[in-house]
């Protein structure tokens, strides 16, 4: 009591404590997202030159993309598609606002009628299509259906987005093109050549030991490289997967529960208030309750030959008498037990055709008066006729048969193998011969069915298999949680890589996975994985433990690379070659000496080559592959004269003008201008927006939502 009269004492100063702890909570939230108004908001998914993308908008149309693909993609495939589709819709859509570029009227009608050309509902007697008609569609929606009018509103409205890009990109088209002189260059690039020699030095000759490439070269070139090199933020892992695999135990434990069902049992029946005697597995009389009852796998009830049967155990159970049982047996994660309950000798496929005579109540009955004893009447009156003369077949299938996907094919079924039609239908063709007309009730009617032909009769078996599947236990399930849990808190304190050594666990590691990655190279897709990685908590040795499917990943952050330019060292295997090659460029020039190719080739120790016919176009060069610089540097040279030391890339080459062809002029170019209009015409839309979005000013915050 004397501790309640103390808390209500300071009750008012209790109420401050506790308010700024919240406080203080609630700023520290605002200061890590950027402030009261921070575009970093839980609302803005993203920032594209200012305008925000609504999260709950990216959402509604990222499930509805989903749910369109089905399981063609995953969440974050999804993410990314719908990310680029409405990038380009901002960043085009400003520069629509930007023009003031409008859609008529005209352009959203023939917008719509190309839309609904095909549409029976709005075309007239000639199959025109017919805008009275769209229109009073639409004024009907309006006046019963509010929100399918609404629909067409968005759909119109969607056209007038389009209409809109289309004359921007119009525009920008317009823009582009070709002049004359740059229509005759483009003649020359491609009809201009040369004859030439030279000698070719390749860098090879020069060992690596005779060039030096340092760290502050490297530096040097990334500077005056950048673009090149820049980098988006990146993260790098190790990990060990642990699978939630049965365990020894476990699999003998299914093995003794698959096996027990073979016997009869005695249960004890709530329904009868009495002990039961349960059939087994060797005794049951209904194989289809059975399995449907016992196995993890359902029951085939059709007729197989060997050909159907795959796996190590196909032969064995293929050739089981009647009865005979063969098991148990592993096989793809399951123990099983089969049992070959009949066989026949049947053909392995039928060709057939059928009349299908429905009645009132049957799938295929609405609307019919026909009884089910009238159709029985006519099916077999049909069938009485079609054995006087089969020629008739075809002509009482096109007057009688419901079966609307055949009936003007004579009901011609095509060939089938067993397992393929209603269990009647296919005893009948199966168990009858060639030329045969019966009739054969199923559940949507009576079929009169005429055997067109069959394939050689060969030995078929019916099969029943109970299956369990191998599963891991929830002991196993317990003890692999503990061991990862185990391994979580040591390597959470010591050294990653030994501590799985010590445990002969596989350490895999990836680097630079990107923000919005979502497979991990030997994992497969964990999402989450990459999303902890790039949290702003996460620290460089930080170890966490992930659900997977089956079993877990433990994983440790490694490394953290922000965004911007490569470190020497990631840079290192691309610009090293790249230095080498100019070191070794400039000592290659410094020794060649001579005043002729014939000279250079002798102190040099290589061999004058000759390239005949050689265009700007297509700058290769025999037996040396594409050297555009060479071949560029020799077009402005004057004829018998020699260049100077010219580093290609295969080597340094010295070469000689042996002659030059200049094409005849031609009276207008306007040909090739047209060309070189109709090729950059062609590339302008995806250039003018990868123009665009180089420029815009985005900030993506897909990464922290998905």
């Amino acid at each position: 009591m004397a501790v309640l009269n103390k808390i209500r004492q300071r009750s008012v100063f209790l109420i401050i404590i506790i308010a700024l702890a919240l406080f203080s909570f609630v700023l520290a939230d605002v200061i890590r997202n950027g402030g009261l108004s921070s575009q970093n908001s839980q609302n803005v998914i993203a920032t594209v030159n200012g305008n925000e993308i609504s999260r709950e908008e990216f959402a509604r149309e990222v499930e509805a993309f989903e749910r369109n693909m089905g399981r063609n993609t995953s969440t974050t495939q999804a993410v990314n598609r719908i990310w680029d589709q409405k990038l380009r819709e901002v960043i085009l859509n400003e520069q629509v606002e930007e023009l003031g570029i409008r859609a008529g009227e005209g352009q959203i009608t023939s917008l719509v009628r190309s839309q609904m050309a095909g549409n029976p509902n709005f075309t007239n007697e000639a199959g025109m299509f017919d805008e009275n008609r769209l229109r009073e569609y639409v004024a009907n929606l309006k006046e019963t259906s509010p929100e399918a009018y609404q629909q067409w509103q968005q759909f119109t409205s969607n056209l007038a987005n389009t209409a809109k890009l289309n004359t921007y990109y119009n525009m920008v088209s317009a823009g582009v093109g070709a002049t004359l002189l740059e229509g005759e260059q483009a003649y020359r690039l491609q009809n201009d050549n040369i004859n030439m020699k030279f000698v070719q030095i390749p860098y090879s000759s020069i060992p690596d030991s005779e060039v030096e490439v340092t760290k502050s070269d490297i530096k040097s070139y990334i500077e005056d490289h950048k673009a090149r090199f820049e980098t988006d933020a990146a993260r790098s892992i190790q990990y060990v997967i642990f699978n939630e695999t049965a365990s020894n135990e476990d699999k003998s434990e299914a093995k003794e529960a698959i096996n027990a069902l073979r016997n009869e049992r005695v249960e004890y029946n709530a329904a009868i208030g009495a002990n039961d005697t349960i059939a087994g597995f060797d005794n049951t009389d209904d194989y289809a309750d059975f399995i449907s009852n016992n196995s993890d796998l359902p029951f085939e009830n059709r007729f197989k030959f060997r050909n159907d049967f795959t796996g190590e155990n196909a032969e064995a159970i293929f050739n089981l008498n009647e009865g005979e049982t063969f098991g148990p047996y592993e096989e793809n994660g399951y123990w099983k037990l089969s049992k070959v309950v009949e066989t026949k000798t049947i053909p392995d496929s039928v060709k057939a055709s059928h009349i299908l005579i429905a009645y009132q109540g049957t799938q295929l009955g609405a609307g019919l008066d026909r009884t089910k004893e009238e159709a029985k009447e006519l099916a077999d009156s049909i069938a009485s006729v079609a054995r006087a003369d089969k020629d008739k077949f075809a002509e009482l299938a096109s007057e009688f048969s419901a079966d609307t996907s055949n009936k003007e094919q004579a009901g011609d079924l095509g060939y089938f193998t067993p397992g393929m039609m209603i269990p009647a239908f296919e005893n009948y063709v199966f168990d009858n011969s060639t030329g045969d007309i019966g009739v054969v009730e199923t559940p949507i009617g009576y079929h009169v069915i005429s055997i067109e032909d069959q394939t050689e009769a060969a030995r078929a078996v019916k099969v029943a298999t109970i299956a369990r599947e191998i599963d891991a236990s929830e002991k196993t399930m317990n003890n692999l949680f503990n061991e990862v849990t185990k391994f979580e808190i040591s390597a959470s304190e010591g050294d990653f890589a030994d501590i799985a050594k010590e445990s002969n666990y596989e350490v895999r590691t990836v680097k630079d996975i990107k923000a919005l990655e979502e497979n991990i190279p030997g994992a497969g897709a964990q999402r989450r994985v990459v999303q902890w990685a790039f949290e702003d908590e996460a620290k460089v040795g930080d170890v966490r433990r992930f659900d997977t499917n089956d079993g877990y990943i433990v994983a440790q952050l490694t490394a953290k690379k922000d965004k911007g330019l490569m470190s020497v060292e990631e840079a290192a295997a691309t610009v090293t070659p790249i230095l080498k090659k100019e070191k070794k460029a400039e000592i290659i020039k410094s020794r060649i000496k001579g005043n002729s190719l014939k000279e250079i080739s002798e102190n040099q120790g290589v061999s004058i080559q000759t390239a005949d016919a050689v265009n700007l176009s297509s700058p290769t060069l025999a037996g040396a592959g594409e050297e555009p610089e060479v071949v560029g540097a020799v077009f402005s040279m004057e004829t018998g004269s020699l260049s100077e030391p010219i580093a290609g890339e295969k080597g340094v080459y010295v070469a000689e003008l042996v002659s030059k062809f200049e094409a005849p002029a031609m009276d207008s170019y306007k040909g090739y201008a047209q060309q070189e209009s109709a090729a950059r015409r062609a590339q302008a839309g995806m250039r003018v927006f990868d123009a665009l979005k180089k420029k815009a000013d985005i900030e993506d915050n897909r990464s922290k939502f998905y």
